[in-house]
């Protein structure tokens, strides 16, 4: 029972990796307020919660609705300890030479803004409470190309940036600020961003599934509830020497191309042997 008397504030929370948090930190004894725009799924996750859960409805891309969260949460439970600040999605998929100014921005503000939002109107609720916590969901996009699109990319590096710039902040009033980055995790993000029909959803997650559990070297695809153990981590005080940093959870996806740990792909090297094999064989011919 970490968080046993602490206040967390989840938001993205009726599903994935903000549901499996919330039920994380409310099993671990903390009182949770659970926020999103679905208000079906959040009555439903507090209504199964014997009141260690509470719903606020909250649209992440109105800073208003971010301010008048904390303001609630802190209300009714007497102050903040803990912030996911997880809600996000894939945003606009448009490469940079198409991308409009209005997607870039809905981008950034749905991804990024959304989360200094957070941070900002969460901190004078936070100041001086023992562990105080706040972590941010990067991604693994954040560290590299290739993992998604340009817009979401760039705003999850600024999260990562602004994680650091934050925890420097709020050191001074004890308030430690970290961030996670996922990898390849199989919640509803990818049909989401895919505009996936209602009626074929299921089908594409299925087949997600089984391409999550070949994307790298731990053979099976991440789960939301990783995420949440390393997000109930350092949000503990198990954590409390680590601020300003991010942890990275991917299953090894990072680690590099795929021959790195697959002995069945071949390797840039391998790849030069058989082109050098291929032309000596036809000089010989």
């Amino acid at each position: 029972m970490r968080f046993a008397g602490k206040v967390a504030v989840v938001t993205g929370a009726a599903s994935g990796i903000g549901k499996a948090a919330v039920l994380k930190l409310a099993g671990e004894g903390a009182h949770v307020f659970a926020a999103d725009i679905d208000e079906a799924g959040g009555q439903a996750l507090a209504a199964a919660s014997n009141g260690r859960i509470e719903f606020i409805r909250c649209d992440v891309t109105v800073a208003s609705d971010i301010e008048a969260l904390m303001n609630e949460a802190a209300k009714r439970g007497g102050g903040i300890d803990i912030v996911f600040n997880n809600a996000a999605a894939g945003g606009d998929r448009a490469p940079i030479d198409e991308i409009t100014p209005d997607g870039w921005d809905w981008t950034m503000n749905l991804v990024l803004k959304s989360v200094a939002m957070g941070i900002r109107y969460a901190a004078p609720h936070m100041k001086g409470r023992k562990g105080a916590a706040i972590v941010n969901t990067a991604s693994v996009a954040a560290l590299g190309a290739g993992y998604s699109p340009t817009a979401y990319a760039v705003a999850k590096a600024g999260v990562l940036h602004l994680t650091k710039v934050a925890a420097t902040d709020l050191a001074q009033y004890g308030i430690r600020v970290n961030a996670i980055c996922p990898g390849f995790i199989n919640t509803n993000i990818f049909t989401t961003s895919l505009e996936v029909p209602d009626e074929s959803k299921d089908a594409a997650k299925a087949v997600i599934a089984e391409m999550s559990a070949h994307a790298q070297p731990v053979a099976r695809g991440g789960q939301p509830e990783d995420i949440a153990n390393a997000v109930a981590y350092l949000a503990s005080e198990e954590a409390s020497f680590m601020t300003g940093t991010h942890m990275l959870v991917d299953g090894g996806l990072t680690i590099g191309q795929r021959h790195a740990w697959d002995p069945e792909a071949p390797g840039l090297f391998d790849a030069l042997i058989a082109m050098e094999d291929a032309a000596k064989a036809g000089a010989a011919a």
